[in-house]
């Protein structure tokens, strides 16, 4: 019987965290799986979610820029790195390779959930806000969660609802590809006092800049 090989070494500490938690959010967010069964990939616009990706796993890698798929200008940040465990691990908690549509639950511990769903918000998610002019003086403020899977879209409202018992409603983006969760004003403050609970809490700086200029309009903070 030959020797067996040493036993593969991951660059990534699986052990559960508010850092770790807001890590998967982001993968589910804006993250992927490669079929080869080792490589994990994060891209995004924002060089500062490349770089709070690679934080909350506490790992250094090369950030490299790309295009997509539509346009030859590299206008995007990319890292990618080769992690057998990681990515087994990822597996088992519900993602997968392609998983844009098909996506559903996450295995996320209770008490880390809302810092997961802070990286979900900060890679997929947003925030708008408008003046009502039916009514005198209303401020409207919305936040929104956005996926092509109606299953991962369905869970999170279910989750969401389970732990402060706001229910938001679900729409269609125009061109019928993408759902979107969206609470209003009293549950979206409800929701964003939940999700940004401390100001230690890792979080993308220009979304969290809006939401505080947006509740300072209705006299509200985090």
């Amino acid at each position: 019987m030959g020797k067996r090989g040493p036993k593969p070494k991951g660059q990534v500490k699986i052990q559960w965290s508010p850092r770790f938690a807001y890590a998967i959010g982001l993968m589910v967010s804006d993250g992927n799986l490669s079929p080869d069964g080792r490589h994990i990939n994060f891209t995004s616009k924002d060089l500062e979610l490349i770089q709070l990706f690679q934080e909350s796993l506490d790992i250094k890698i090369h950030i490299g820029k790309k295009a997509n798929s539509s346009s030859k200008k590299k206008s995007y940040f990319v890292t990618q790195f080769s992690d057998v465990l990681f990515y087994k691990f990822l597996m088992s908690i519900g993602l997968m390779p392609n998983k844009s549509k098909s996506i559903g639950e996450i295995q996320v511990p209770p008490r880390y959930f809302f810092d997961f769903l802070r990286g979900s918000f900060d890679g997929d998610g947003c925030t708008f806000s408008y003046w009502d002019k039916r009514w005198k003086s209303s401020f409207m403020f919305y936040t929104c969660f956005v996926s092509a899977s109606p299953p991962h879209i369905n869970w999170l409202r279910q989750e969401i609802h389970k732990r402060i018992g706001i229910r938001g409603h679900i729409t269609m983006d125009g061109r019928h590809i993408l759902q979107q969760l969206k609470y209003a004003k009293a549950d979206s403050l409800k929701l964003l006092r939940k999700m940004y609970y401390s100001r230690n809490a890792i979080f993308l700086s220009r979304k969290r800049l809006k939401i505080d200029k947006m509740l300072a309009i209705v006299g509200e903070r985090l």
